[in-house]
């Protein structure tokens, strides 16, 4: 089939299709599996790592990157060298210090068109930790908390940045512990989900994948200073809220609660963007609380909003018309 499909998309002949199927298995780019009129293509890694390490009071995310990860990346280019160190280093250093478990899991795998990077512990599970620090109803409420950024158990050792930044800069980012799920894409098309079934999670602890091409262009530094203010102080000032992890199953955004749940640490910030993809109604006591209440009470901190639909701009307009920021 991937013949015919590569044939009609690149407007070329199957015998040509072929030719470069045959070159990309010869140059060990492709493992071929199956019998010839049901045969499949795997992309062969360059490069895989994996292995379980003990935690101890000793280990160094650092010693890890050097000893084990960094020899099989360093063929990468610069900027996605630095994206997965940077990863890497922050998501381990995040299980040492905070997971409670007893072991890691760690596997790499780079190949032509991507590199995967896998943590995976056993600990308390991230989720649960964040609901059970801030005294939240539910952990998919720690996955809002989470996304802001600043967030963190630990603040006298660590400053919350770690997850926000590392999920902003690969293709992919997925979180996941037991039967929740959260999923960020650069696009801001981001996904959450609670799994209620026997294709949950199983693992009580916590799963981290970073995945990201290695042709990718993206450069750490510019990620930070997309989220920098503009007054010269570049440190983490600026932040993008994807509004519609404050729902629950399938309730709509209409309360003042609701709306109060989402502005939580709100004052951190300088700016906050609120991405309203995905958000199809809200209520206009929801809007007021945040557009109007919210706003005349914070006058230093910017608040603007991208992807609302009619419906929401609407309702947001109407508080917005009350406000004495106007």
């Amino acid at each position: 089939k991937i013949t015919t499909l590569t044939a009609k998309k690149f407007n070329i002949s199957r015998s040509a299709v072929l030719r470069h199927i045959n070159k990309l298995i010869d140059d060990n780019v492709l493992f071929v599996m199956g019998s010839t009129k049901d045969r499949s293509y795997k992309l062969i890694p360059y490069e895989t790592f994996e292995k379980t390490f003990m935690i101890t009071p000793e280990m160094e995310e650092g010693v890890i990157w050097r000893n084990y990860a960094s020899p099989i990346l360093k063929e990468l280019p610069k900027n996605v060298f630095d994206i997965c160190h940077y990863g890497f280093t922050e998501m381990l250093n995040n299980v040492i210090d905070h997971s409670e478990s007893k072991s890691v899991f760690i596997r790499i795998s780079y190949s032509y068109t991507e590199v995967e990077i896998r943590i995976i512990d056993k600990g308390v599970g991230i989720f649960r930790k964040i609901k059970n620090y801030l005294n939240l109803e539910n952990d998919l409420h720690a996955v809002l908390e989470l996304s802001k950024g600043k967030l963190t158990t630990d603040p006298e050792s660590h400053t919350g940045e770690g997850i926000f930044f590392t999920s902003r800069v690969f293709d992919n980012f997925q979180l996941s512990s037991k039967d929740i799920i959260f999923v960020h894409f650069p696009d801001g098309k981001d996904y959450a989900a609670e799994i209620k079934s026997s294709n949950g999670n199983n693992n009580p602890g916590t799963t981290v994948i970073m995945r990201i091409i290695p042709k990718s262009k993206m450069k750490l530094q510019s990620i930070f200073d997309k989220f920098a203010s503009d007054d010269g102080n570049y440190g983490f000032s600026r932040t993008i809220v994807p509004v519609f992890l404050a729902q629950y199953g399938e309730e709509n955004l209409i309360s003042r609660s609701q709306a109060k749940r989402l502005l939580t640490r709100f004052d951190l910030f300088k700016e906050v963007i609120l991405n309203f993809r995905g958000v199809n109604v809200i209520g206009q006591a929801f809007a007021d609380e945040v557009f109007r209440v919210f706003v005349n009470k914070n006058p230093k901190i910017r608040l603007t909003y991208s992807n609302a639909n009619d419906q929401v701009e609407k309702m947001i307009l109407r508080a917005k018309g009350h406000s004495v920021n106007k």
